[in-house]
């Protein structure tokens, strides 16, 4: 009940996203649904792990495509919660956010923006091509007060898959700036990117130090960069130059007696010693002096690393950097526990779509249709960002309620260690063990009592103690 308690204590702050008190108690209930379903059937899941029955369906799918629950102003709220809930890892003046692209399968025929996606990653269970929605992600590094470092997400937007202009030639580099550059004006704060070899464009760099924001992210092994032309004796005419002799990043991994020995800032590696040999060269493509960090790792190889602010320590960019799995892992949990993307929406007008198609043009089409498509993906968005309220809130509970959760929490991990934070499964088996006695609960809003009882079967009543962890162990 303690761990509820906090939970609702944290959820109240997203009222003002809501033009609705009745919006707001319903998408209380669905983060209920999202933070500790057993399954992730959509809304379906949502319907049963409460105990509703085919009118509380309806009402959670009216409740994804209402305009009372604003998608921009949730986003708002969530951000400025999570600088109250979490202890953000900062360098400097600026906190450390992390990016990356995830695709979700759709099979769908008539959900916008499905479109045949190349998996980048290697993996025996995925397929090389899929249909489905490409997002883009950000999440905020935060830490515990035991050190310990997570990635929170913020917001996740869809950025393929449609083309409402001939005329807009923004790149999802461009989609993902933009998205950045909204969140820090939010926070309010500067900050710092750590991106994967994708964002490594000098059109990103360009554009994030235009804002005051610096990039670390990893340097394609091929990369070539120029050593600052050196002050000619005499000045001549014309504009001096700016690019000296030519480098290969290759050729300076060669010499060894150049790089330092130091043990390795990476998070979770103890008596691990790395060699690293940092240099701020010209690199054409930004058109500015960076900061390269070359490392040779004893396990895992040799690695090229990009920082634009030249005032980091290279120990700070590999730590840096080492902490951008943090968002891989997370979106796992997303998939996997959470189901931030397992929405199944269907729009009944749209003109169904072939396998293997691309992009959904949509600047010939009817003003009512494209309303028609703006509200469903509006829906799609509502249910990621809720599903990113959802993740967080159990990171919160894990990072500061860490006794709490385990003491609740009913079963058995091979691997459980109660000294360390749980992970978004646990807590979410511990949120599920004591929803019964928390939906009881004589505290909770009159209003939110009354829908519980309107809507709920009385001879089904949620009692999904389920905890079994068959697949984590």
């Amino acid at each position: 009940m303690p761990l509820w308690i906090a939970w609702f204590d944290a959820v109240r702050a997203l009222r003002p996203a809501c033009r609705k008190l009745s919006a707001f108690l319903w998408m209380t209930l669905a983060l209920i649904g999202l933070c500790c379903r057993p399954e992730r059937a959509g809304v379906t899941s949502l319907v049963r792990l409460l105990g509703f029955g085919n009118r509380g369906y309806r009402r959670f799918l009216h409740l994804f495509h209402s305009r009372a629950l604003d998608l921009e102003a949730l986003t708002a709220c969530w951000a400025r919660l999570c600088l109250r809930l979490f202890e953000p890892v900062a360098v400097g003046k600026h906190l450390v956010c992390l990016a990356d692209g995830i695709k979700a399968p759709k099979e769908g025929r008539k959900m916008p923006a499905v479109k045949l996606l190349r998996q980048q990653s290697e993996s025996n269970s995925k397929p090389e091509y899929i249909m489905g929605h490409s997002f883009q992600a950000v999440s905020l590094l935060v830490q515990g007060a035991g050190g310990q470092v997570a990635a929170v997400p913020l917001v996740s937007r869809i950025h393929e898959g449609l083309v409402w202009s001939n005329r807009d030639t923004r790149t999802l580099l461009d989609k993902l700036a933009l998205l950045l550059f909204s969140l820090a004006g939010i926070l309010d704060r500067k900050l710092l990117l750590v991106a994967d070899a994708y964002y490594a464009s000098g059109k990103m760099i360009t554009q994030l130090l235009t804002q005051g924001r610096h990039l670390v992210t990893r340097a394609k092994s091929n990369a070539v960069a120029y050593w600052p032309a050196p002050a000619p004796d005499k000045r001549r005419r014309g504009r001096p130059r700016l690019y000296g002799e030519k480098v290969k990043l290759k050729d300076l991994a060669r010499d060894q007696d150049a790089f330092v020995s130091a043990t390795s800032p990476v998070y979770g590696e103890q008596n691990v010693m790395l060699r690293y040999r940092a240099l701020d060269l010209l690199w054409r493509p930004a058109g500015r002096l960076v900061s390269f960090v070359s490392v040779h790792h004893p396990h895992r190889g040799a690695i090229f690393l990009l920082a634009t602010d030249l005032t980091l320590e290279p120990m700070e960019v590999i730590q840096l950097y080492g902490y951008r799995f943090k968002i891989e892992l997370g979106s796992r949990q997303a998939v996997h526990v959470v189901g931030s993307y397992a929405y199944h929406f269907w729009m009944a007008a749209m003109k169904p779509r072939r396998r293997g198609q691309g992009d959904q043009y949509l600047h010939r089409e009817s003003q009512a249709y494209r309303d028609a498509v703006r509200r469903k993906m509006n829906a799609f968005h509502l249910h990621v960002q809720l599903g990113c309220v959802a993740q967080g809130l159990p990171q919160y509970l894990a990072l500061n309620h860490t006794a709490q959760v385990w003491r609740i929490f009913s079963s058995w991990l091979r691997t459980m260690n109660p000294a360390l934070p749980p992970s978004e499964l646990v807590v979410a088996c511990a949120l599920r063990s004591a929803l019964p006695e928390f939906l009881q609960d004589a505290a909770l809003p009159h209003k939110l009592r009354i829908i519980l009882r309107r809507y709920r079967h009385p001879s089904n009543p949620s009692q999904s103690n389920d905890c079994s962890l068959e697949t984590a162990a």
